[in-house]
């Protein structure tokens, strides 16, 4: 069946061509495997909730019928902006618009966010552009640089909330344009297009304008939020559509959402965030994580960027997937947030997870492939300028940058054919990687860092999950030896100059110290093949 959406539609359609649906939800509610979403250009300002799945011969698809002309929107238009000091002008929203979900009461925050409560998951924007949260109307007014930004004159244009007898009351600094002429928006839903519940396979999302979400901090052992995304299922595509300005996630690609296990460490500080990982793997068999039930997902041909913390995000729930000739850019520029789960694609338990021909620049980091990269392959990617201009400070407690990152994996994971052109190409914090037939124009760096840890004095081993080769039912746990990584048929270029950089961390004394000359130098200290393999052969 062939079901109709447009946004100009009358209230009361019955989804056919002639009279369709206002909204998509609409026809969520309806759409069955087999079933055909077919959405005119428009604007949707709503959360699609898909209620049933498809099934591998009957998917059912979502699609707009002109290419990104259907937008999906978590944002809402704010209007009535009247000058209240300088270039500061103010408005004010009654809260019912948000229901029980307020953006500008909630912060950004969760396991492995190092930035503190200082920023919430609501944001304003000025004609598409997403302005820098003020700690205080003061802040606002004085309309200062933020040093760690990449656009530093951008972070002048600042916005402020607070609360008021049932209201969201908004500030803004536009560095003297007038509100009232622009398209101004404050996003208002947590999500654009997720199913809520888990299970919900077989869906096609294709040609949609997906943006503006208020969502939050999506770390790995948590429930990952995300603007679009499968919500632990299996055989989604989401294809040719333009993914853009969500406070913390595009696509995710994450696990279940576990009461006992979400956010345990940051709210009860009880068991470490890895080892809550760990939990969380152990605990996945319960949860249905299998190659049959979980994953296989393909997304292609989208253009995703300017969110906040990463463009695709996964943890478990992106098994067995096809990340492809995607255009991925300008992910966490603003800075605003710190952790370590920013990256253009940032993906835990990556599990046989090809990501090939994408185009990736201007992120604070461009591939991660963190814990279980196990089958991995990162192939024919064109990689470059991820790396914080030379003049921006790096946010306290944030990561470094490189084109791609591996960490505490035992492999195999092969990198084939990339071109890598950032300053840095590889950190390797891992072992079981083949570096084959790629164009390096960046360094190695840090490939004892995140495996080790010296806490007061006592040295505390990271130990990670692998798996029954192609499957995901875990075979053991070990730590991380670094051995066994081979490089074969790769060209170094060396960029000029080679010296070393320091890098300040923004607000503390300390520097950071990153390499910049290229080869498998920095390999020197550690083990040969033999050496290493050496430790498992049994005397005669």
């Amino acid at each position: 069946m062939i079901i109709s959406v447009n946004a100009k539609a009358s209230a009361e359609g019955n989804g056919s061509a002639e009279n369709p649906f206002k909204t998509i939800q609409q026809a969520a509610l309806i759409a069955l495997a087999g079933d055909e979403v077919l959405v005119a250009p428009g604007i949707y300002r709503e959360y699609v909730n898909p209620i049933n799945g498809g099934s591998k011969s009957k998917r059912i698809s979502y699609k707009s019928t002109e290419p990104l002309g259907a937008v999906i929107t978590g944002a809402e238009p704010i209007y009535g902006w009247t000058r209240y000091q300088s270039n500061v002008w103010t408005t004010a929203v009654d809260n019912s618009v948000f229901g029980s979900y307020n953006p500008y009461t909630t912060y950004v925050y969760g396991d492995w966010y190092f930035a503190g409560k200082t920023k919430h998951t609501g944001a304003v924007f000025a004609n598409d552009k997403m302005l820098y949260e003020a700690a205080s109307v003061e802040e606002c007014i004085a309309a200062n640089v933020y040093e760690c930004s990449w656009e530093p004159e951008e972070s002048r244009k600042k916005w402020y909330a607070e609360q008021k007898d049932g209201q969201t009351v908004f500030y803004v600094n536009l560095l003297g344009a007038d509100p009232n002429c622009m398209n101004m928006e404050i996003n208002a839903r947590e999500q654009c297009f997720v199913p809520e519940k888990t299970g919900v396979g077989y869906i096609t999302v294709s040609g949609f304008v997906v943006t503006k979400a208020a969502t939050n901090w999506a770390p790995p052992a948590a429930y990952q939020n995300c603007m679009i995304g499968p919500h632990w299922s299996k055989g989604w595509i989401i294809e040719d559509c333009e993914i853009s300005n969500s406070k913390c996630s595009g696509i995710g690609l994450g696990k279940y959402l576990d009461p006992d296990n979400n956010h345990y460490f940051t709210y009860k500080h009880v068991k470490s965030p890895t080892q809550m990982e760990r939990d969380a793997v152990c605990r996945g068999q319960y949860h249905g994580w299998t190659k049959e039930t979980i994953g296989s997902h393909i997304i292609r041909r989208n253009n995703i960027h300017h969110c906040q913390q990463g463009g695709i995000i996964g943890r478990m729930g992106g098994v067995f997937s096809i990340i492809e000739d995607n255009h991925i850019h300008h992910i966490n520029n603003m800075m605003e947030l710190g952790g370590a789960e920013i990256a253009g694609i940032k993906m835990h338990a990556a599990i046989d997870v090809t990501i090939r021909r994408n185009h990736i620049h201007h992120n604070t980091m461009g591939i991660w492939c963190d814990w279980e990269a196990q089958g991995t392959r990162i192939s024919q990617n064109l990689l470059y300028d991820n790396q914080k201009p030379a003049f921006a400070k790096v946010l306290k407690g944030g990561m470094m940058s490189q084109d791609i990152f591996v960490e505490v994996s035992h492999g195999p994971t092969l990198i084939d054919n990339n071109i890598l052109l950032s300053d840095v190409s590889l950190r390797m914090a891992t072992e079981g990687i083949a570096m084959v037939n790629n164009l390096i124009c960046g360094s190695f760096t840090s490939v004892g860092g995140g495996c080790d840890w010296i806490v007061d004095g006592t040295l505390r081993q990271r130990y990670t999950p692998y798996h029954i080769p192609h499957q995901t039912e875990v075979m053991g746990f070990m730590t991380i030896l670094h051995g066994d990584d081979r490089f074969y048929n790769n060209i170094f270029v060396q960029k000029w100059p080679k010296k070393n950089i320091e890098v300040k961390i923004c607000d503390d004394d300390r520097f950071e110290v990153d390499n910049r000359e290229v080869g498998t130098h920095i390999f020197n200290k550690y083990e040969t093949y033999e050496e290493w393999i050496s430790h498992f052969q049994m005397d005669n």
